[in-house]
């Protein structure tokens, strides 16, 4: 049962991570191609993500469907994952740098 459970994970976890849009474009910033573009991209989507996301609570708020509460919480989710990204990708840049660096030393 164990087993199933972790094939299912494991097909989830394939399937967004190919399909899902965010996911790839993280995926191509944590790249050695796309280290450099980390930190511009975060600065842009990250606030642009928290905008939507408060307005689809404002939208609730004032009496819209419900539904919106899931696009409220993958915008929270969306804007985590670039906010972290922009964080980690100097510390990334940084040992790719120095990896090339003691290449060609």
């Amino acid at each position: 049962m164990l087993s199933v459970c972790f094939s299912f994970a494991a097909a989830i976890h394939g399937y967004l991570a190919f399909y899902m849009p965010t996911n790839r474009a993280v995926g191509w910033l944590r790249s050695p191609r796309g280290l450099k573009w980390a930190i511009p991209v975060a600065l842009v989507a990250t606030p642009n993500y928290l905008f939507a996301m408060s307005v689809c609570v404002v939208i609730v708020e004032r009496g819209g469907p419900g539904y919106l509460n899931v696009l409220v919480m993958l915008f929270a989710w969306n804007a985590m994952k670039f906010a972290v990204i922009g964080g980690l990708s100097i510390p990334f840049r940084l040992r790719q740098v120095l990896r090339r660096g003691r290449s060609a030393g």
